[in-house]
């Protein structure tokens, strides 16, 4: 479902989105409007803006934890003008998982767009490159992170996007095997433990970029 205040955004998205596939369940002007069709409906994600009536602030954010309070198993992808890297790293630090971060003059592009839906609902992860880039180049962040080179930083941001290690060799133009050297070595300058399951371990650098913070 889609949640914003505005009727052309709400009817671009769902057009696209149907477009390509994907059934539009319902859609929201105001909070309560998003509360209200997400008991009745349990999608699969909920589309939200974050700036919503009546204040236009954070009521977007608001909605948002309470679905997942509510449908823990109901995917949120977020929807924003900009960049806000502290309230991505708030988000992320809370619980990353079936979550989506995304810029919305980015939303251009049909097969990353849904692709980003499904890795959400799925339970994994997708966060704009932007907002990943924000997290990793913020002058306050310390820590470990700094000691990533370059093409680390590389990785770690399309790991962040929910890509598996062929997609992230495909789009670096390097082959898996040294898709894998870096995430492991990402892995072991971060301190964190390294695992099989590419969802899980986006998920626990996330997690760690927050605690740096």
């Amino acid at each position: 479902m889609i949640a914003d205040d505005s009727p052309l955004v709400r009817e671009g998205i769902s057009s696209f989105l149907r477009g390509e596939g994907i059934d539009v369940v319902a859609e929201a002007a105001s909070p309560d409007e998003l509360l209200e069709a997400v008991d009745a409906h349990e999608p699969d994600v909920a589309i939200v803006d974050i700036r919503m009536p009546p204040t236009q602030t954070d009521e977007g954010i608001q909605a948002a934890h309470e679905i997942r309070r509510r449908h823990p198993d109901i995917g949120v992808v977020l929807l924003s003008q900009h960049v806000e890297v502290g309230l991505a790293t708030q988000l992320l630090a809370e619980a990353p998982q079936r979550l989506g971060y995304l810029l919305k003059d980015r939303v251009t592009d049909a097969s990353d767009f849904v692709g980003a839906l499904r890795r959400v609902a799925d339970g994994g992860t997708a966060l704009d490159p932007q907002v990943m880039s924000g997290l990793l180049t913020d002058p306050g962040a310390d820590g470990p992170l700094r000691s990533l080179s370059a093409r680390e930083r590389e990785v770690l941001e399309l790991l962040a996007e929910g890509r598996s290690n062929k997609a992230i060799g495909e789009r670096l133009t390097i082959t898996q095997a040294a898709v894998q050297k870096h995430v492991s070595a990402i892995f072991n300058k971060l301190g964190l433990p390294s695992g099989t399951d590419d969802d899980r371990r986006i998920l626990a650098v996330l997690a760690y970029v927050r605690t740096e913070r």
